[in-house]
């Protein structure tokens, strides 16, 4: 099995696949990369590489090609996959509707799934005609990028009289986090933000689970917590999944995970983005497993694999993940709520890393599940802009979503984090 990514995330899929019997063959630009610890071939060589990729695959004739949480690596193995001949579970032309954005909103639009208004342009006089037209807030991202990379508020408040400057900054700023150069300028939709977690079987979509999102305020998007199972209302689920589905459907998703994320607005529940692979920030591969027993990651792998991956429900328990911000204590804030889960609304500050104090006590606690950092004293962090400026995270349960997030905020309050 070929696997794209080597990093931590991807690092569950890898041991399932060494449980099954598969001999690994790891691909990744990072030859620092942990999972590369367990491959049996190691190959430093990019995942966004698609030619290089399927020379590679060309000399070690893997049976399947698969990646797990990142966006762009879908797109190479889809590639890889048609080219070696293989049944894809995406094809090449849909794994571009799953991951770049201006090519998923058409898609979506087409089939009438719900979606914010949009436009897609590729310079700065476009770039203001689309804010101009659209008349309040928006949304400014690159169409080809993830982890909240470029994704930026836009204000109409900021902008009126004195605008030039702003407008060009904000452009100027998701342009260069977009790889194919392309930017979106969308609706600002308002109201809580959720997650899907699906795992799609010969079409058919399969819900497993609905996911809190909390998001920290504007002018970025960084998602700071999750939670699980989702606390709206059985009538809003209900809507959210239907969505959910159709999106999955419009796509063209076959046999493969989907993590759909979801925006309820007062008009019903709009698509923010759609990804044909397994959810990220330990979504999919803990706190699945830990609300609902379902063991997504391995479900994925046997899909890859051709067999039947076993979905049913052994639980129902409240799982969290609290990130470590560079604010020194937490910062996130529930899309659409106005009150923060933490209490504190400001970003980030940006500096260097002077200390972070997790007292020892923390780690026994019934209920932690786990407490990781990312960096450490003299790391360099931009405040919060990005997924990459999270520190660390906290994994609590509880017998409710309520307990597991408060015990989270709990243990985050606790961990203490020093900038200078």
């Amino acid at each position: 099995m070929m696997i794209l990514g080597a990093s931590a995330l991807q690092v569950p899929a890898i041991k399932k696949s060494k449980e099954l019997g598969y001999q690994i063959i790891l691909v990744d630009y990072d030859e620092n990369a942990v999972g590369f610890a367990l491959a049996d071939v190691k190959l430093v060589v990019s995942t966004l590489d698609q030619e290089e990729v399927y020379r590679q695959a060309l000399i070690y004739q893997p049976d399947v090609v698969i990646t797990s949480t990142s966006d762009g690596p879908v797109r190479t193995a889809a590639y890889v996959n048609e080219k070696l001949g293989k049944k894809p579970d995406l094809s090449y032309e849909n794994a571009l509707c799953a991951t770049i954005k201006s090519k998923m909103r058409d898609r979506l639009k087409t089939c009438g799934v719900p979606i914010p208004e949009y436009y897609a342009v590729t310079e700065y006089e476009a770039f203001s005609e689309a804010v101009d037209r659209l008349g309040g807030d928006c949304i400014v991202k690159p169409a080809d990028n993830a982890g909240s990379r470029g994704v930026v508020l836009l204000e109409r408040g900021n902008f009126d009289g004195m605008s030039f400057l702003l407008k060009e900054d904000v452009y100027r700023y998701s342009r260069g986090n977009a790889r194919n150069g392309t930017v979106m300028v969308e609706e600002y939709m308002h109201g809580p933000e959720v997650s899907v977690e699906i795992m799609v079987i010969a079409g058919e979509p399969h819900i497993l689970a609905i996911t809190d999102k909390y998001i920290t305020p504007p002018p970025y998007f960084v998602e700071l917590a999750h939670c699980e199972p989702c606390r709206l209302d059985d009538g809003t689920q209900s809507e959210i999944r239907k969505v959910a589905a159709q999106a999955v459907r419009a796509i063209g998703i076959e046999n493969a995970p989907a993590h759909v994320e979801i925006k309820v607005t007062e008009e019903g529940p709009k698509i923010v983005e759609l990804a044909a692979r397994l959810g990220g920030d330990f979504i999919t591969s803990r706190l699945v497993p830990l609300s609902t027993g379902i063991d997504m990651v391995g479900a994925s792998v046997l899909l890859a694999t051709g067999e039947a991956p076993d979905l049913t429900p052994k639980r129902n328990r409240g799982a969290a993940i609290h990130f470590i911000s560079a604010g020194s204590g937490p910062n996130a804030c529930h899309a659409g709520d106005c009150e923060p889960p933490h209490g504190q609304r400001e970003a980030g500050r940006a500096g260097v890393i002077t200390r972070i104090t997790v007292p020892d006590a923390l780690y026994e606690q019934e209920g932690v599940e786990e407490i990781s950092l990312y960096k450490k004293p003299g790391d360099l962090v931009e405040g919060t802009r990005s997924s990459n400026d999270r520190l660390g995270h906290v994994i609590t349960t509880g017998e409710t979503p309520e307990q597991a997030m408060e015990l989270g905020k709990r243990i985050l309050a606790q961990i203490q984090v020093e900038i200078m």
